[in-house]
């Protein structure tokens, strides 16, 4: 009873005429920059946080939850229409919808895309408001040895699912984890990497660096491979799947939505991951493979459903534990903080409005994005049309803009320019900008709690070990390791990641 009166409380916030209108605000961004690619939730988010400091919490968060699952939406329309996926977890989705279109049959495709990641999005939303609660009741017992192991265990996974090598995954886990060390020391309040630049006192803009690596280096990249884009411009008419369609894609749409949101709680863009195992998985269990790259109906249900369902269950460790599972909960968790809330198990207890409000905003957006996607799909295709050298100053200049008005620092300017080359070379090295971010996040949380949980103890470092839940935590991370080396493992992975490319 008391997970129905906790979701009553949610929905009486989220219903509000204010937080409605954010959460369609939301959508709309979220859409609109899945649709252009080269942009991205992550960038977008980046750079709307300086409006969250006149907005209230609860807003705010609800208007930026909206934008990245809206993002999952919006990136199927031009993966399935120009074959050009606008997210990188609408990549699959083109390899079947793209063909579905050429084949006349672009306006069932993106009915399929959009009724499985609604239904995805419907469940996945469920399991958020069942398996949270009790996560936080379980983080609640943590103290700074456990908080230590739990962040080990993120790095880790973040570092095994990241696409490509292994080895350059933990690079740049090691890179975000020596970004995160600029500014002063927590306890000795000594400066740290600052160079003698005052403004670095406090350390990196995590929003300048955020729209460097992702942003700015996105645009770098999409100004060197711009091709032309083959627009269908023919009417897309049948919005309703067939019979047959439906029938199709009833059980790749349950399977992916299981599939995403058991990954999407995995740190290291589980949503991605989900995405493209669950196309393994329509591609292994069917009794037409070949159909796979030809316009298979469940090469689109399956993959579609599975990236929404592991979006919104990435929002479980970010509300529960504090602990970002991808680069937008992190800035999520940037915003909480903006708010004055410190993000953890405290905020189901201290702020339920809150909590219980941003769940209950997810069903709301995703109804939202099901009744209004389908009628402008015609105004994002004209929108597909405008050059991207018209887009990207444009583009830019916001980011610029978004950035400077964090802390109105020019040097912060400087960094977002410097991130941008940073995050173009590791483009071109074939580095996932990812786990960098999550290193860049997770390594201050790290260094707090393994400083504090050794002081506590005296200097005994035994106690990552004595300590039940530390120790199970630290054989899991270990337990990660070893399986993502073994042979057979690594080689199932990068037959996925080929896949990909």
């Amino acid at each position: 009873m008391e997970l129905f009166s906790n979701l009553a409380l949610g929905l009486a916030t989220a219903a509000s005429p204010w937080n409605l209108l954010f959460c369609l605000i939301g959508v709309l961004l979220g859409t609109l920059v899945g649709v252009l690619p080269g942009i991205g939730a992550t960038a977008t988010i980046a750079m709307l946080l300086p409006i969250t400091f006149q907005l209230e919490p609860v807003s705010s968060l609800i208007m930026l939850a909206g934008i990245y699952y809206g993002a999952q939406y919006g990136g199927s329309t031009t993966a399935i229409l120009i074959n050009m996926p606008g997210e990188s977890s609408s990549a699959v989705t083109a390899l079947d919808g793209y063909q579905m279109a050429r084949r006349g049959k672009a306006g069932s495709a993106l009915a399929i895309a959009a009724l499985g990641s609604f239904f995805a999005g419907t469940v996945s939303t469920f399991l958020v408001a069942l398996f949270a609660p009790p996560l936080t009741s379980i983080a609640l017992q943590f103290g700074a040895a456990e908080y230590f192991s739990l962040m080990v265990v993120g790095l880790v996974s973040s570092i095994a699912l990241a696409h490509g090598s292994i080895v350059k995954a933990l690079g740049m886990v090691v890179l975000g984890l020596l970004l995160g060390l600029v500014g002063t020391d927590i306890y000795s309040g000594t400066p740290r990497f600052t160079f003698g630049i005052r403004e670095y006192s406090d350390g990196l803009n995590f929003v300048a660096v955020a729209v460097g690596v992702f942003g700015i280096a996105e645009i770098l990249r999409n100004l060197e491979t711009e091709k032309t884009r083959e627009l269908l411009m023919a009417k897309v008419g049948g919005l309703f799947p067939s019979r047959e369609d439906l029938r199709a894609m009833i059980a790749p749409m349950l399977r992916g939505t299981a599939i995403g949101s058991a990954l999407g709680i995995l740190p290291g863009g589980g949503a991605i991951l989900a995405a493209f195992a669950s196309y393994t998985v329509e591609k292994r269990v069917s009794k037409t493979p070949d159909e796979f790259g030809r316009g298979a109906v469940a090469g689109v249900a399956g993959p579609e459903s599975a990236n929404n369902a592991g979006a919104q269950t990435s929002f479980i460790p970010m509300l529960t534990l504090g602990i970002p599972a991808n680069p937008v909960m992190a800035l999520m968790i940037g915003a909480m903080i903006i708010q004055g809330i410190v993000p953890g198990p405290n905020v189901a207890t201290e702020q339920p409005a809150l909590f219980w409000g941003i769940i209950a905003s997810m069903w709301i957006g995703n109804l939202m994005l099901v009744i209004l996607n389908l009628p402008l799909i015609g105004l994002w295709v004209k929108l597909l049309t405008v050059p991207y050298y018209v887009l990207f100053p444009i583009i830019m200049a916001f980011c610029s803009i978004g950035v400077y008005s964090v802390n109105g620092n020019a040097y912060d300017l400087y960094a977002v320019a410097f991130f941008g080359l940073i995050g173009y070379v590791l483009a071109k090295l074939r580095c996932e900008p990812a786990p960098l971010l999550l290193g860049f996040v997770l390594g201050p949380l790290l260094e707090e709690n393994l400083r504090r949980a050794m002081i506590i103890s005296r200097g005994d470092p035994s106690v990552f070990v004595t300590r039940p839940i530390s120790a199970i935590l630290l054989l899991l991370a270990l337990a990660v390791l070893v399986v993502v080396f073994l042979p057979s493992v690594r080689k199932k992975r990068d037959e996925v990641f080929v896949e990909e490319d």
